[in-house]
């Protein structure tokens, strides 16, 4: 029974690939039009948004939303979700209307095809250049000021699976004083209980996201930096620490 249900796995793995290098292909003329300036990046996203959608409902996935607070369309801010698994980001996607910028690892651009569309549209850091850091800013500053917001994911790597949720890096939240923006810490309960990144788990199902209340940056400067990371985190670390299926499907507890 578990090498029929293992075989299943695999076939429904191997259907996600297959989707998207198939969507990749098809909409390769496009992206490769649209990725020559940034400001075409508003309708490029919206590309990528209804690819993001689609990918999710073709994958049996299915979004149950709590918003504790809508957003103000005309307002830039800094997204912060925990990081579990490789659907992260096409869900933060589908769910904010607004264009959102990446700030992805460099090394990802070295994926044959993937990268090159990838280094186009996300703002790229390599962690072990303090000269790319800083780039970054430069970078962010260009992009808020077209009316993107910017996405981060704290933790900075996806943790092992007897993680709750990894220490947050310094990033988002010195970007997020620097440009004044909010942050919008985002809750995703179920991502790495039905799509992690260990090839036999996983199943279709429900994802539960809870999208928190902006933690306002405004008249703050790097002294805060500390404060407003670890409120980020608190927020995050009880939303998950309380959740029994989270807690079940994380080891060790």
């Amino acid at each position: 029974m578990e090498f029929f249900k293992n075989s299943l796995r695999a076939i429904w793995r191997v259907w996600f690939y297959v989707f998207f290098g198939a969507s990749l292909l098809l909409m390769m003329p496009f992206l490769f039009i649209l990725t020559f300036s940034e400001s075409q990046y508003s309708f490029l996203y919206k590309i990528i948004r209804a690819f993001s959608k689609t990918l999710i409902f073709v994958m049996g996935f299915r979004l149950q939303k709590q918003i504790e607070e809508p957003l103000d369309l005309t307002q830039s801010y800094m997204f912060c979700p925990n990081h579990t698994s490789m659907l992260d980001p096409f869900i933060l996607i589908s769910m904010v209307k607004k264009p959102i910028v990446f700030v992805g690892k460099a090394e990802l651009k070295k994926i044959p095809v993937f990268g090159y569309f990838y280094k186009r549209i996300c703002i790229l850091v390599d962690r072990g250049s303090q000269k790319s850091r800083k780039e970054v800013y430069f970078s962010a500053k260009r992009r808020l000021k077209n009316g993107a917001s910017v996405a981060i994911f704290p933790e900075g790597l996806v943790p092992t699976e007897d993680v709750v949720l990894s220490p947050f890096k310094n990033g988002a939240f010195s970007l997020a004083i620097e440009h004044q923006i909010p942050i919008v810490p985002a809750t995703y309960f179920d991502c790495k209980r039905l799509f992690s990144w260990t090839y036999f788990k996983g199943k279709p199902g429900t994802i539960r996201i809870k999208q928190h209340k902006p933690i306002h940056t405004k008249g703050l400067d790097k002294k805060s930096l500390k404060e407003i990371k670890e409120q980020t985190f608190t927020v995050l670390f009880n939303e998950l620490s309380n959740d029994v299926e989270y807690m079940k499907d994380t080891k060790g507890f």
